[in-house]
């Protein structure tokens, strides 16, 4: 039986590492090499020659497995176990969303829409010439996959849902277009979250949303009690359209750029420190009497700000109506805010996707590695809380 180099880092390699250009690259090696071993093991139940009554197999060796990323091309020793039954999920978590920035990089050189940045950096990933053929045939592998993961049916109800939007720019039509990726996440009865569903429209708008609500009651979606978002009309409209029952929380960052943005620079402080008060309070009455005494002190010498605090701000304060447990997490968008701002970092790569197809396969692709973490991780909420309240 061959085995893999020793992965364990010594005091004098770590020294050398930090002066090697490549360390990057022999560190990730090294860590994946790692993880291969920590799998087997979990899969076989027991360790490189254990005696255990538990051992459901024996390895076989290893072979060789090029994995490609952008700090270069690792070579990996897989290891096998004797009845070939062992598949490591690494290599297609992975490589998801860097085969997908790869993709859309190469679509955009084939299409000659790339410039010598992009081609670069193409080169740099890929490690390797690409043609029409390789990428249709990578396409088509990856494109399946995602949507095989977009069109799952949603068994469990989803009490939560988290809504927002971010704008990518597609070549569409000869032109460079703006286009939203509406994005819906969702906290399950199970308490874990997931990526319920996306979509690349041309705008943001009630018909869009529209679109999207109405694929995921089609998968099944149920049991929603609380709806997350910003202010965006149409999205409002399509919400009080196809959730009737559900409550809507404003979200509270978003109200808070809003009142900064109709309030004097000199009462920014002032009128922000208030707002957080109002938002902090542990019960409605609370809250309500804190916002009261805030529209009265600006009555008169901010009217229109008072009056968009008397008019919006309730819908800031339905999350109040929810287990104190689950406040914080359901008052704002920010966790989804972490993950467009992932999209738009890789986003940024590619610059400008060449069409509709490779920005909802780079999303997708990133979706779809979230929300598999998302799941397999730990519990977001605790939904005793939740059906205690009721």
């Amino acid at each position: 039986m061959t085995h893999p180099k020793d992965i364990k880092i010594s005091s004098p390699d770590q020294f050398a590492l930090l002066n090697d250009p490549n360390f990057l690259n022999q560190i990730v090696s090294r860590y994946l090499q790692q993880f291969l071993e920590t799998e087997i093991s979990s899969f076989l139940q027991a360790e490189p020659y254990q005696r255990t009554g538990e051992r459901t197999g024996y390895r076989n060796g290893y072979k060789p497995r090029i994995l490609k990323t952008r700090v270069g091309r690792i070579e990996l020793s897989v290891p096998q176990d004797r009845e070939g039954r062992f598949q490591s999920d690494l290599f297609a978590r992975f490589q998801r969303s860097e085969k997908a920035l790869i993709l859309a990089l190469q679509e955009a050189y084939l299409q000659g829409v790339s410039t010598r940045k992009v081609t670069k950096i193409t080169e740099q990933l890929c490690g390797t010439a690409f043609s029409k053929s390789h990428v249709s045939d990578l396409c088509q592998e990856l494109d399946a996959d995602i949507q095989a993961w977009r069109d799952r049916p949603l068994e469990q109800s989803y009490p939560y849902l988290i809504i927002d939007a971010t704008y990518l720019y597609i070549r569409t039509g000869g032109k460079v277009v703006s286009k939203s990726v509406l994005i819906v996440t969702g906290v399950s009865q199970s308490g874990h979250r997931e990526v319920l569903a996306l979509n690349v429209a041309h705008s943001e708008t009630e018909a869009t949303w529209t679109t999207l609500f109405k694929d995921l009651k089609n998968r099944g979606l149920t049991g929603v009690q609380l709806v997350t978002s910003d202010e965006h009309n149409g999205l409002v409209n399509a919400l009080k359209r196809h959730f009737q029952g559900a409550s809507w929380q404003h979200c509270q960052t978003h109200f808070h750029r809003n009142i900064r943005g109709i309030t004097p620079p000199k009462h920014q402080r002032q009128v922000a420190d208030a707002l957080k008060d109002v938002f902090n309070a542990t019960d409605l009455q609370t809250a309500q009497r804190r916002l009261n005494e805030m529209i009265d002190t600006y009555e008169n010498i901010l009217p229109k700000l008072a009056e968009k605090l008397d008019r919006d701000t309730p819908h800031c304060l339905t999350c109040l109506d929810f287990p104190q447990q689950h406040r914080k997490r359901l008052r704002t968008t920010n966790s989804l805010e972490r993950l467009n701002r992932e999209i738009k970092r890789r986003a940024d790569v590619v610059q400008i996707f060449p069409n509709d197809q490779a920005c909802e396969r780079l999303v997708g692709a990133l979706c779809m590695e979230w929300s598999e973490e998302w799941i397999t991780g730990r519990r977001y909420l605790d939904m005793v809380h939740l059906n205690t309240n009721n």
